[in-house]
């Protein structure tokens, strides 16, 4: 295992995640940022605006769930290449679209590589750091989002002004290049591999859906993450996918301006999310966790009520920096709350069935923007914000099952065999 886990080995699939999930937020913010204009474009409202990010996080979620499972069944490494594929050409072919409709199902079809490529490149990161330095890794990791959107709003303002949003999607495809160097030069997990190989051996293949409802502690975990995922990308995706749109339409700031306001957010984002991954790693998953949900549902309403020309850039600075704290610590949470066996299916599959359940929040908040406000709709994301750090924080114990733990893994693949010894 030593030589999987070398200092070059770690770097070289830390610096594969990182460009991966880079891109994953520049082509999911692409949307967010092109909003105004593809409104203008298609002559569509707050709410028909709102649903193509409904159906983003539809197509997300489905991505996800079917992206966790394929990634136990055929490999992290060579199910997270293909979905980068996915994605960036579905991205590209969205610049071709000329109508809403078009819009919608290119946007679904790229989105389902976007969700995959999420779910399997934090797992296949939390499957190579020790447990000493996970959070403070896959915070790192989650700021690559963050970054990703910078890049994208720093492009936006370069390209949109003057060639319009076309060209932005058309850039997508460049990750393709990304995707042929993962493929070469990352290996699988070790875990992963000899979990392959034993099953081989023993000649059987397992149903990963059926383990995870069988266990009623996995059953239980799986559900609670369930609903925890739901109000926090609601809150997460009701946020991001209007804050641009919000600068614009509600506090008056023209699009140059605005692109350089969220240059500060997203930058707030990187450095929030790595300091609360290293935070995590010391004062523990749960703490920083409900620390992040919980300031965010306070600061949202003041956003809203108390926003001034003088104050504006502080404050959306200052939710940068919050609204992805949870963010930074709910990979690490997640993906030690499985057994390795499983890990993908249940991850993928809660995490992913949460982002079904949020995917209402883009068009709930453009359904209130056409009788009073997107400050308003966003100020009630909140509420989210609350629930998503209570669940786990009453219920949910942290560093559960180490992906490192051989010991631990071993005792859960007997446990399943007691099982169905019991059950024959």
């Amino acid at each position: 295992m030593e030589n999987v886990r070398s200092d070059r080995t770690w770097i070289v699939v830390f610096i594969a995640c990182f460009l991966g999930l880079m891109v994953d937020g520049m082509d999911l913010i692409m949307l967010s940022i092109t909003m105004p204009s593809l409104m203008e474009e298609f002559n569509i409202g707050n709410a028909s605006a709102g649903l193509i990010a409904t159906w983003s996080l539809v197509g997300m979620g489905v991505g996800g769930i079917f992206g966790g499972w394929l990634a136990d069944r055929f490999g992290r490494v060579r199910m997270a290449t293909w979905m980068m594929v996915l994605f960036s050409v579905g991205t590209c072919l969205i610049g071709f679209t000329q109508t809403y409709e078009q819009f919608i199902v290119i946007r679904f079809i790229s989105a389902i590589g976007i969700g995959a490529e999420y779910t399997i490149a934090t797992m296949l990161m939390a499957e190579y750091v020790p447990t000493k330095r996970r959070t403070t890794v896959l915070g790192t990791i989650q700021a690559a989002y963050s970054l990703g959107y910078l890049v994208a709003a720093l492009l936006a303002g370069a390209i949109l002004p003057e060639y319009g949003w076309r060209p932005l999607y058309f850039i997508a495809v460049v990750p393709v290049l990304l995707a042929i160097y993962i493929r070469f030069r990352v290996p699988e997990p070790q875990g992963w591999k000899e979990r392959v190989q034993a099953q081989k051996q023993k000649g059987n293949k397992k149903n990963e859906w059926a383990t995870i409802f069988k266990d009623s502690k996995t059953r239980k975990i799986f559900i609670l993450w369930g609903i925890t995922a739901t109000f926090l990308q609601f809150a997460y995706y009701g946020v991001g996918t209007w804050l641009p749109t919000y600068i614009v339409a509600d506090l008056g700031i023209d699009f140059k301006k605005m692109t350089g306001y969220l240059v500060g957010t997203y930058t707030a984002a990187i450095l929030g999310k790595i300091i609360t991954g290293w935070l995590a790693d010391r004062y523990g998953r749960k703490t920083m966790f409900i620390i992040g949900g919980l300031s965010t549902a306070i600061l949202l309403p003041i956003v809203y009520l108390y926003n001034t020309p003088t104050n504006v850039i502080a404050l959306l600075t200052i939710l940068g920096f919050l609204y992805g704290m949870p963010y930074a610590v709910n990979s690490t949470y997640m993906n030690e709350s499985f057994p390795s066996h499983i890990r993908g299916t249940a991850v993928g599959g809660s995490y992913n069935i949460g982002r079904l359940g949020a995917a209402m929040a883009p068009f709930m908040i453009g359904f209130i923007a056409e009788y009073q406000s997107i400050g308003l709709g966003l100020a009630t994301l909140g509420i989210a914000y609350v629930l998503a750090a209570l669940i786990p924080g009453l219920f949910i114990r942290e560093k559960m099952y180490d992906p490192f733990d051989k010991e631990e893994n071993a005792v859960t693949e007997q446990k399943e065999s007691a099982i169905k010894i019991e059950n024959m």
